[in-house]
């Protein structure tokens, strides 16, 4: 006779059976909206095998043509740099009001702790920025601030994935290979998604941050950087120009001939175009890291000679970066602080004495960052390229018990855009009197990512992937284009 606990085994629960039967439920009516035109059809890019990287119109017109994604990983504090809190400063030092032992990621909170660096009001907005950053603080009329940005993680591995990706969990395409699989490249010579590790090594999650998942290999990112760039294939001394040119134009014909030979082979074509775009690449990135081009002032005013020798390589980066974007890069990644030193010492994570981790991190970002924004203003790129400064969540407005430092916040913390297609001098949403929560304007990672997709002229909605039998996109079923912010 079969016991009681062994039919419960083998029956659907009540719950079980209304979760399978939702589950259903949504297949059916999905269907249904789709036949019925409800649904919005995605739109995927036509991508040439022999030439994938060819640039693709947008969905609509674009405001930017181009991105550079700045990612401060470790979760700067906001209430330390751009979000401050009057109320934060008069009750430093006493129990946060409504809170009963606030237990975080790594325990249990001690008492409010004002910002540790006098905040001024900067620029002819007035807004509020701390004296950690004073290079960056003096461009606040060209910042979008994002006051009230909010992650679904509190651990650095999976929200780094979302920012990047869109997901916590690995296995997701991220934003560059996104944009890159839509439209391709303004570049012949170089990739359409670039990214740049910091000096110190790379963020927690690696690759996964510029990676292409189920997304065709060719749209990951290229990571390189001024100090390790992609080899250099230059052409040997012994060997001529004309010699050089000939076995060139010879392997060509070989190429062309092969493809004649099997015509219709989509795989092979893009074989072949895979690898001249590789070896002409690797000729071109050479070219574009060589620094040398660049006016002493110029590095001079990026810190490339500083005596911190991670501040000079930063630096370095971060004139690479411009380079990058002036070439046609599409995409580009450039991070800061990483995670293969330690925690606190390499990256953002302030868990235990972060007024002397910040001292040290503060003016590696500053400057150099601060060049790079001047610079691309100066140039004309600041009108068709958007500028995203990311951080993967906010830091807690209180002390940790036992320590002079802050744990993790993605309850609601601060990100800001620059340049083409965003008003400048905003602040959008808000925090609470302590900076512990969005309450005004809530935000997600999500409706970041669509709103930068929009600005490229692409339909966050229905820019598609068919994989595994489901039509997967960069914001998954969510994000709002957060209009609010646009020019």
């Amino acid at each position: 006779m079969t016991s009681p606990a062994s039919r419960s085994t083998e029956m659907l629960d009540r719950r079980s059976f209304l979760q399978a039967a939702g589950g259903l439920g949504s297949i059916a009516l999905a269907s249904l909206l789709a036949d019925e035109g409800l649904l919005a059809n995605p739109i995927r890019p036509s991508i040439r095998p022999e030439a994938p990287y060819a640039a693709r119109p947008p969905h609509f017109a674009a405001k930017a043509n181009r991105v550079l994604m700045i990612f401060c990983s470790g979760a700067v504090s906001h209430v330390d740099t751009f979000d401050y809190k009057p109320e934060l400063v008069r009750r430093d030092g006493q129990p946060m009001p409504g809170v009963d032992r606030l237990i975080t990621f790594q325990g249990e909170n001690g008492n409010l702790a004002g910002p540790l660096w006098r905040f001024r009001p900067r620029g002819q907005s007035g807004k509020m920025i701390s004296d950690l950053l004073p290079n960056l603080a003096e461009l606040a009329d060209e910042m979008c601030f994002i006051h009230s940005m909010t992650a679904r993680s509190n651990t650095h591995g999976p929200a780094e994935n979302q920012m990047s990706t869109g997901y916590t969990l690995d296995g997701f395409p991220s934003i560059g290979a996104w944009v890159s699989y839509a439209l391709g490249s303004e570049s012949a010579d170089l990739p359409a998604f670039v990214a740049i590790p910091d000096p110190r090594g790379v963020p927690q999650v690696g690759p996964n941050n510029w990676g292409s998942a189920f997304l065709p290999a060719v749209f990951q990112g290229t990571a390189f950087n001024a100090d390790r760039p992609i080899a250099h294939l230059a052409r040997p001394a012994e060997i001529s120009l004309p010699e050089d040119n000939a076995t060139r134009d010879f392997l060509r014909a070989l190429n062309e001939e092969h493809l004649r030979r099997r015509p219709g082979d989509t795989e092979l074509a893009a074989r072949i175009a895979s690898y001249e775009l590789a070896a002409r690449m690797q000729l071109r990135a050479a070219e574009v890291g060589d620094l040398s081009r660049e006016s002493t002032a110029t590095l001079n005013r990026y810190g490339v000679n500083d005596s911190n020798r991670i501040k000079a390589g930063f630096a370095r980066n971060c004139v690479l970066a411009r380079r990058l974007l002036e070439q046609g890069v599409r995409f580009v990644q450039l991070f800061n602080g990483a995670y293969a030193m330690g925690e606190g010492v390499g990256n953002w994570d302030g868990h235990r004495v972060l007024k002397t981790q910040y001292d040290i991190h503060g003016p590696i970002l500053d400057q150099p960052c601060a060049a790079l924004l001047r610079d691309l203003k100066q140039r004309g790129l600041l009108d068709d390229t958007l500028v995203a400064w990311v951080t993967e969540f906010g830091r807690m407005p209180t002390f940790q018990r036992g320590a002079t430092g802050r744990d993790h916040n993605p309850h609601g913390f601060t990100v800001w855009l620059a340049g083409a297609g965003v008003k400048h001098g905003l602040s959008y949403g808000a925090t609470d009197d302590f900076g512990y929560q969005a309450v005004s304007r809530v935000t997600t990672i999500y409706d970041l990512h669509a709103t930068i997709l929009h600005l490229l002229g692409l339909d966050h909605e229905r820019l598609s992937f068919y994989h595994n039998g489901i039509e997967r996109r960069l914001t998954d079923v969510h994000g709002h284009v957060l209009d609010s912010i646009l020019a």
